[in-house]
């Protein structure tokens, strides 16, 4: 009888609170998973968070439907007339248990040119104020820093990078804009971002790249995916002007192509 309880209360255990180390595994809703992988924001926890991330969606896994990873977790969407929470459980904590991160991914690096041009950038002068440096320092340090994306949320393609120095942490804004043009690169706190699309935003607004961020007609619709690094190329208004146009020529000539008659 005792042992009977055991493995009913062990069933249980496993089933709603899955842990390895600091693993827990949760049903976060009748098709949802939720994997916590630690219980701090940090580099190691979300080496873990990209590593179980890439190890999930290389496996093209039908039965999984998404992937949402975050700073220290990874919800797992998947489809439930396919499979259980237990059999999704347990393949997630086999992979967090034998997954070696740093042995097993060699990131990708990605490279963002950026415009800090005055017309681009409102908030600099407020950034060089609040952090006592000049607006030329400011964009030194932010553009020799390395830059990890850790997750994609807010909007599509919404990429939150980590690694901005902490000499350039800053609040955001009280009131947020109603609109901020999309490739706008702005920081708060102690993240940096790159809005992907035309939307409201309360970042701190440093510049802007040319680069289209995200593009629901490509595969994949988002230049950026967790774990990739970033680094920003300073670029003057002049090469932003040209590659802007090189990259509409482009993006016309490609749907000009796609209209004509075959």
């Amino acid at each position: 009888m005792a042992r009977t309880t055991w493995c009913i209360l062990r069933n249980a255990i496993a089933r709603d609170h899955r842990r390895f180390r600091t693993l827990k595994i949760v049903e976060a809703s009748d098709s949802s998973l939720l994997v916590v992988l630690g219980d701090t924001i940090s580099e190691e926890v979300q080496e873990r968070v990209i590593s179980l991330f890439h190890a999930l969606a290389k496996l093209r896994e039908p039965r999984i439907r998404n992937l949402h990873p975050a700073y220290a977790s990874l919800l797992i969407d998947f489809d439930p007339r396919k499979s259980s929470h237990n059999e999704l459980a347990k393949l997630a904590e086999k992979l967090a248990r034998t997954r070696r991160p740093r042995q097993q991914r060699k990131p990708r690096i990605v490279e963002i040119p950026a415009c800090y041009d005055a017309a681009f950038a409102p908030d600099l002068l407020d950034i060089a104020k609040h952090t006592k440096k000049s607006p030329e320092e400011v964009i030194a340090l932010h553009s020799s820093a390395t830059y990890r994306v850790c997750f994609l949320g807010f909007s599509p393609g919404f990429a939150y990078l980590s690694g901005l120095p902490e000499a350039l942490q800053v609040p955001r804004l009280d009131t947020p804009r109603k609109s901020v043009k999309a490739g706008t690169v702005a920081i708060a706190g102690n993240q940096a971002a790159v809005y992907p699309v035309d939307s409201p935003g309360g970042w701190r607004l440093i510049g802007r790249t040319p680069v289209q961020m995200f593009n629901p007609a490509a595969i994949p619709p988002s230049r950026l995916t967790p774990g990739d690094v970033v680094r920003f190329v300073p670029i003057d208004r002049g090469q932003f002007e040209t590659m802007s146009g090189t990259i509409s020529e482009k993006m016309s000539n490609k749907m000009s192509g796609a209209m004509r008659p075959h």
